[in-house]
């Protein structure tokens, strides 16, 4: 009779003890494993592993019952533990991985898709007073687009970061209002549209909210929800106030995991000496308690929520101060209309909460085209400018090409030893080429576009230049190249170029005329120098140059830049100025959130600190210097506004809504010295910079030094700035600088009567930087001039000689920044 037919026992010196069939010396078909502590598996082996369906015991009182492969929990299987919640679906080496159900002890359950041991993709949570969500999710956080409804009936459908509301969403209050506008962090932010009870929301909104509430999991679809959309729970309604949203939502306890992590610890320290007799390798159950050891990944989700069950009856961000507001401005004279008017809505705007402006309008009255822009859906949110490039856009395969030949290049350049550039790294000629069949050759890859030739310019130059501004080669071609895709952006100029913008924003790429390409290649020696010799210089900062020709002879050229408003805060304003006039402003029925503005649009000035102003205007005339001397025009500062809420009115929002002192606020970010904490006369406040600290996000700006500020008798010291509901943002001479914004007299006929902005003054944070700086003054724009001058004043227009143009330029900058007096 053979070994493997019998059942044997076989006990260890340490405690434990097998009992089953065996393979030689190794467990195999079935047994039962007992540790000294009480741990015991029971089911199938295979040649000394865990491989089959089984039990988990622990000594504590968790239980695993499902598949296991190769000593991992790997397939279909249920996990219970100690605390009362329970998993059951699909495992991968030992984290949760496809679909599955979890349900916790407060009787929240969630149900859909799982991504090694977080929630990731589409499911359903559903708290336990039947509040529900059904949406995306990221690494266990609700991010990207869902349907949350409340108890009282509210409900709110749009995107979502981290748990908040977070870009473009449609909020149905349960009487039949509706406000379709922006949020951001969970804040309403910028426009929107108020839309009382009884009117009528464009484009047929009602019949969208009916959509939504009977069948939203197929709305948002994935075939992984299909199987939710027959049922008639979806979306009951719930109530969920906006500090509970955001413990549950981003906030995780580990009490779940305390039994798992205590129990693999055990297994692992009393099987590490497990040794099959006839074997000199170790047998244990080391890969699963190794894994298994990771708590956080058996367990992403709070497990107790009782003391947090005193749930409202509305949403914190929604409050009932918006139906006060509309009723506050129907009255007139102690008279109020009816709320049920349908012919009435409110145009508003936000900051941070706060609302700034309100505008009654007679629906009948909004022009068609105004009322389809405002309220269309738009492809991506607000958070992230742009339209993700998907396969079957229009733009997809020139996106493939562009990243097949960045990654080519830069995976080329990369080993090549550091060196200083020499003249022959500069010029058309300094250049490599390669063809990229769609079958793949010798040197490239096979892949899924069409087949192109690929040239990039002065590699080693560029190479260094991304080096200079401390860009690593990995991280540049993971923002550019990675799984994600670009995002192509409206171009804000006449020049008809195409934007794609890099999904975490640090990128932008722009396609580019000919003649654009020469001039920078005509100028990049001196360019180097430039930004070289200056950290903080405010020109462009450029970090590739290729081009693409595809098989029908078509040359598409592109230059990679660094996206100067990358910048976890939210730009309310854009603007690009030039300081001339004629044709500098914009027509108002074409303004929406995301339009760059132009210099005749501009109705604030910019008060800065003395020093940091007189920073400002030494790098400009040196950047301005440096454009003269290459003879270049038609440049622009690209100017981006964060506007914060005024201080009285965002202090007694957080006053009333956290219950805080300033003190406590300020703690939330580190405990901080009086002495380290300088605080300007508008309220926004800075902190000494710590040497060596890493502030806010990455960005292509990190190589210039920080600002300095002083307070009142001390010496001027490195700062940051501290926002609530950001770290500390690394002030740099045009980035992040806070300033003041003074509203100023606007022309005639720039503002409208019916708006009222409610406040004349805000605290501001900039972002700025000159770019378009490919445009030289050759023979079309002397004609341009000459032709122009006859019939305007020369020195309203655009095109005029570098050192005019220079002049002009600093001059108007000095009316928008202007000294304190």
């Amino acid at each position: 009779m053979s070994h493997g037919d019998v059942e044997s026992e076989k006990a260890f010196p340490n405690g434990d003890v097998y009992n089953g069939f065996f393979d030689g010396p190794l467990p195999h078909r079935h047994g039962k494993y007992t540790w000294s502590d009480g741990a015991i598996y029971e089911g199938e082996w295979e040649n000394g592993k865990l491989t089959g369906k089984g039990y988990i015991f622990w000594s504590s009182g968790s239980v695993y019952e499902g598949e296991l492969c190769g000593g991992f929990l790997h397939g279909y299987g249920t996990f219970s533990s100690i605390d009362g919640s329970v998993y059951k679906g699909s495992w991968r080496l030992n984290a949760q991985h496809g679909l599955g159900t979890k349900t916790y002890p407060n009787s929240d359950v969630y149900e859909g898709s799982w991504r090694e041991g977080h929630q990731k993709g589409i499911g359903k949570y559903i708290w336990g007073n039947g509040n529900m969500y059904v949406g995306s999710w990221k690494e266990g956080r609700i991010s990207g687009r869902g349907v949350m409804k409340w108890m009282n009936g509210d409900l709110f459908y749009g995107h979502w970061l981290d748990g908040l509301e977070h870009g473009t969403g449609y909020y149905y209050f349960a009487d039949g209002s509706c406000y379709l506008g922006t949020w951001s962090k969970g804040l309403k932010d910028g426009r929107g549209t108020y839309y009382p009870a009884g009117s009528r929301p464009p484009y047929q909104h009602t019949r969208y909210k009916s959509y939504l509430c009977n069948d939203c999991t197929r709305y948002l679809c994935p075939p992984l929800s299909v199987k939710y959309a027959t049922d008639e729970s979806v979306l009951p309604g719930f109530s969920l106030s906006r500090e509970v949203l955001m413990y549950k939502l981003s906030t995780y306890t580990h009490k779940a995991s305390i039994s798992i992590d205590t129990e693999t610890k055990q297994v692992s320290s009393i099987s590490n000496s497990i040794s099959w007799e006839g074997k000199n390798s170790n047998f244990s159950m080391r890969k699963i308690c190794s894994l298994l050891g990771r708590s956080e990944k058996m367990s992403n989700r709070p497990t107790t929520y009782d003391g947090y069950c005193d749930f409202g009856d509305s949403f914190g961000s929604i409050s009932l101060s918006d139906k006060w507001l509309t009723h506050f401005t129907l009255s007139n004279g102690g008279q109020s209309e009816q709320q049920n008017d349908v012919n009435v809505v409110y145009e508003r705007e936000y900051m941070q909460g706060v609302l700034k402006m309100e505008r009654m309008v007679n629906q009948h009255l909004l022009k068609p085209g105004i009322n389809k822009r405002l309220h269309k859906k738009p492809k991506n949110p607000v958070g992230g400018r742009g339209e993700t490039i998907y396969r079957g856009h229009k733009s997809y395969y020139l996106m493939l090409n562009l990243q097949l030949g960045i990654r080519y290049t830069v995976g080329k350049i990369t080993p090549v030893p550091v060196r200083e550039v020499h003249s022959s790294d500069f010029g058309p000629r300094a250049r490599i080429r390669m063809y990229f069949p769609h079958k793949g050759s010798q040197f490239t890859p096979t892949h899924n576009s069409v087949s192109f030739h690929w040239k990039d310019y002065c590699l080693m130059v560029f190479r260094n230049l991304r080096e200079m501004f401390k860009i690593d080669a990995a991280d540049y071609m993971v923002s550019l190249c990675g799984g994600d895709g670009l995002k192509e952006i409206s171009s804000p100029g006449k020049s008809g170029s195409i934007f794609y913008l890099s999904q975490d924003e640090r990128f932008v790429i722009k396609t580019l005329k000919k003649s654009e390409l020469k001039a920078l290649l005509k100028m990049l020696p001196k360019y180097y120098d430039h930004v070289g010799a200056y950290d903080n210089t405010l020109i462009t900062k450029f970090f590739g140059l290729h081009r693409i020709t595809v098989n029908c002879g078509q040359k598409i050229r592109f230059v990679v830049m660094g996206n100067m408003f990358c910048t976890e805060l939210r730009i309310h304003r854009r603007y690009d100025l030039k300081g001339s006039t004629h044709g500098r402003s914009t027509n108002s029925d074409k303004i929406n959130e995301s339009t760059t503005l132009k210099d005749l649009d501009l109705s604030y000035v910019f008060h800065l600190e003395k020093s940091w102003r007189e920073s400002l205007f030494r790098q400009l005339s040196l950047d301005c210097t440096f454009l003269e001397s290459q003879s270049i025009i038609d440049y622009s500062m690209l100017l981006g506004l964060h506007l914060r809420a005024p201080e009285c009115l965002r202090s007694s929002l957080e006053s009333e809504s956290k219950n805080e002192s300033p003190s406590l606020i300020i703690d939330n970010f580190g405990t901080y010295k009086l002495d380290e904490l300088i605080i300007p006369s508008k309220g926004l406040l800075l902190v000494a910079h710590e040497p060596g600290s890493v502030s806010g996000m990455p960005g292509s700006h990190i190589r210039g030094s920080t600002l300095r500020a002083a307070p009142a008798g001390d010496e001027e010291r490195e700062v940051d700035l501290l926002l609530p509901g950001t770290g500390r943002l690394r002030v740099q001479l045009g980035v992040n600088m806070p300033a003041q914004a003074n509203r100023r007299l606007l022309r005639e006929g720039g503002s409208d009567s019916s708006e009222a902005d409610l406040f004349k003054a805000y605290d501001v944070v900039l972002y700025l930087g000159i770019i378009d700086i490919l445009q030289e003054y050759n023979i079309t724009k002397k004609v341009e001039h000459a032709c122009k001058s006859i019939k305007l004043d020369p020195l309203t227009i655009s095109a005029v000689e570098p050192k005019l143009y220079a002049s002009r330029f600093i001059a108007f900058l000095e009316k928008v920044f202007p000294e304190h007096i």
